[in-house]
């Protein structure tokens, strides 16, 4: 009988990227697992990416927790609980720490595990389990998930890091020959990179011989898409997508740029050449993290601030200014360099 695990790990979606590592880990160390998966219903696509999960139970929490007393999200959310109380599991892993995911890890029927209550980021979530784990706090979170799932299911932590995705499950997209796809787009204006930058290594990219695709979410990304490729023949806006839709551009691109973004973490797991920019945030703890990705982060005084406003904006045309640490020429050459089995 094959060892079964039910994985809490709702979201976000830098967070469930970052368990994947570690299902990989037990998968290659323990070939006879099955992992079940709870997830936040937006993410649910993503845990069956791994050859290892072999049920993704989605639960709809954001959603019914802002209208809980409608009849059809309590119908919804007594049916999630039918479901998940329908198996017994081997262990039941809370690999969020959190005491709403310690709730659901209560929920399931099988041996509790955990961060104890010095590991976790809601001390009071390790009430809710049997047997609470210790893990190092102050390193990135994938190495703590990672530790987490070795202590509890009794296995060496191998030393390669992999998010055991295979890139050849999407099919390559219609665009002819090489091309860089760039991720602009994120939640913070302290975050994003200067669109004179992106327009920038843009030229530098085309001038090469290499298309460029911008995929976009919202209006003010198509915007800055447009105006990116505005003039730039070889320049592509995308067509809003899914996520499922975009992997595939992300998977068969020559390389990836990015900013402080979930995608950039889809980028890292896909193991594509890519750099992920920081300026305004940390990367240190829940920064992307992969193989082939290379974070480059400002080294100005004041960075990172944490913070979704500028507090030294000054004259300079390049703002917030801890970009100018990393300029597109740095980017590009990088890229090219490992593109070209320089590093």
């Amino acid at each position: 009988m094959p060892l079964k695990v039910l994985i809490v790990k709702t979201s976000s979606l830098g967070d469930v990227f970052h368990t994947l590592p570690a299902i990989e880990d037990a998968y290659r160390q323990r070939p006879d697992i099955e992992f079940h998966w709870l997830v936040e219903e937006a993410f649910a696509d993503i845990p069956a990416w791994h050859p290892a999960v072999t049920k993704v139970i989605p639960v709809g929490w954001r959603r019914w927790r802002k209208q809980l007393w409608r009849k059809e999200h309590r119908q919804q959310l007594a049916a999630f609980v039918r479901e998940l109380r329908a198996e017994q599991y081997d262990a039941v892993i809370d690999a969020q720490g959190l005491i709403k995911s310690a709730l659901f890890t209560r929920l399931a029927r099988g041996p509790r595990y955990g961060l104890d209550k010095h590991s976790c980021r809601e001390p009071l979530a390790a009430q809710a389990y049997q047997h609470p784990q210790a893990v190092a706090k102050g390193q990135h979170a994938i190495p703590r998930v990672r530790q987490l799932l070795s202590q509890v299911l009794d296995y060496a932590l191998p030393p390669k890091l992999s998010y055991g995705i295979d890139r050849k499950r999407w099919q390559r997209p219609d665009i002819p020959g090489a091309y860089w796809l760039f991720l602009h787009g994120t939640t913070w204006e302290t975050k994003l990179w200067p669109e004179a930058y992106w327009c920038e290594l843009a030229d530098k990219v085309t001038a090469c011989g290499a298309s460029v695709v911008l995929p976009w979410g919202n209006d003010e990304e198509f915007a800055r898409a447009q105006r990116i490729a505005s003039g730039r023949d070889k320049v592509q806006v995308l067509p809003k997508m899914g996520l499922n839709e975009l992997n595939a551009y992300l998977a068969h691109a020559t390389a990836v740029v990015g900013v402080d973004t979930g995608l950039s973490h889809v980028v890292a797991a896909l193991e594509v050449p890519a750099v992920a920019i920081y300026g305004a945030t940390d990367a240190d703890l829940t920064g992307v993290l992969g193989p082939q990705v290379t974070v480059m982060r400002s080294q100005r005084h004041c960075a990172p601030c944490l913070s979704k406003q500028c507090l030294q904006a000054d004259d300079d045309a390049i703002q917030p200014p801890c970009y100018r640490d990393v300029p597109p020429q740095r980017v590009f050459e990088h890229l090219q360099a490992q593109l070209t089995g320089g590093l």
